[in-house]
């Protein structure tokens, strides 16, 4: 599918960029998250009439994005989980987590702004960037731990996990597994959500032709 980027995006091109993208991933994530718009006559020619407007409107979101920047960069989150002796966790730390427990501090982060190569699966303090803009970006630290003394312990740099049996192992991984398999049913579930709202724009910008 052909977008029209309406902010810059990684390695995609700078706003009014028209690229190819996967359907998926237009309809999924540019097109609902209005980052882009579909490339056809119609959105072309409005894009062009407002395209002064719309680069103040970006330019403005990178100066506010600057702000939070400026709030939550450096920031520690701490999420409570159960794990084992070996600091292996039952289930898995999301994205969704982190966006929310970031959300919590006043700056609203959502689940595709936290840039998480896969799953935090053990405690410990972890660094996070969080891409709040095209342009601006957060590092802040998750601190995971069983409980509340335990992350304050973390902070402080003590080392808390030790070597476990290897009984554990096992009921992680089956705990792991479930907690997964639910993660990956509310994902599929939004992804639903996105692309019902996808396929609304695009009957919308269609009747505009």
């Amino acid at each position: 599918m052909d977008v029209i980027l309406l902010e810059r995006v990684g390695k995609l091109g700078n706003l009014g960029d028209v690229v190819q993208v996967k359907d998926g991933y237009a309809r999924n994530y540019l097109l609902p998250s209005g980052k882009a718009l579909r490339a056809n006559k119609a959105n072309k020619e409005t894009f062009e009439a407002g395209r002064a407007a719309i680069e103040a409107a970006n330019a403005e979101k990178a100066q506010s994005a600057g702000t939070d920047a400026g709030t939550l960069d450096g920031e520690s989150f701490i999420l409570i989980r159960q794990a084992g002796d070996s600091g292996q966790l039952y289930g898995s730390v999301s994205p969704r987590d982190i966006a929310e427990a970031a959300t919590a501090s006043g700056i609203a982060v959502n689940r595709n702004q936290v840039e998480l190569d896969a799953p935090i699966k053990i405690i410990g303090l972890h660094e996070v960037r969080i891409a709040l803009h095209a342009e601006v970006d957060a590092t802040i630290t998750i601190n995971v731990a069983r409980s509340q003394d335990e992350a304050e312990a973390q902070a402080r740099g003590e080392t808390i996990a030790e070597e476990d049996d290897g009984e554990y192992d096992a009921l992680a991984a089956a705990e792991a597994l479930l907690n997964e398999q639910e993660d990956d049913e509310s994902e599929a579930e939004e992804a639903a959500e996105d692309e019902a709202a996808a396929a609304t724009e695009e009957a919308s910008s269609d009747d505009d032709n």
